[in-house]
């Protein structure tokens, strides 16, 4: 049976976002890289000045942000409990 999990690469490593289950230590894997998720500003209804100022003032927050337990928050909806 195949197990597909994503994640991302990383400083020379994969980090996966969630831990496979029924998967012992070592077991052989295939990474396949995909294409990047290329922003089109114009169907955001902003333009590349107006990108960079969004990004200027929002850099403050870019450290907290980019910490690897925030990954979460990329698929709030599947991460959320279920009650």
């Amino acid at each position: 049976m195949l197990t597909s999990i994503r994640g991302v690469y990383r400083n020379g490593q994969v980090e996966l976002t969630e831990v496979p289950g029924d998967v012992g230590d070592e077991a052989p894997v295939i990474v396949t890289f995909l294409p990047s998720h290329d922003i089109n500003l114009k169907a955001q209804g902003i333009d590349p000045a107006q990108a960079a100022e969004l990004r200027a003032r929002l850099a403050s927050f870019a450290e907290d942000w980019n910490q690897p337990e925030m990954d979460v928050y990329d698929n709030y909806d599947a991460a959320k409990p279920v009650v």
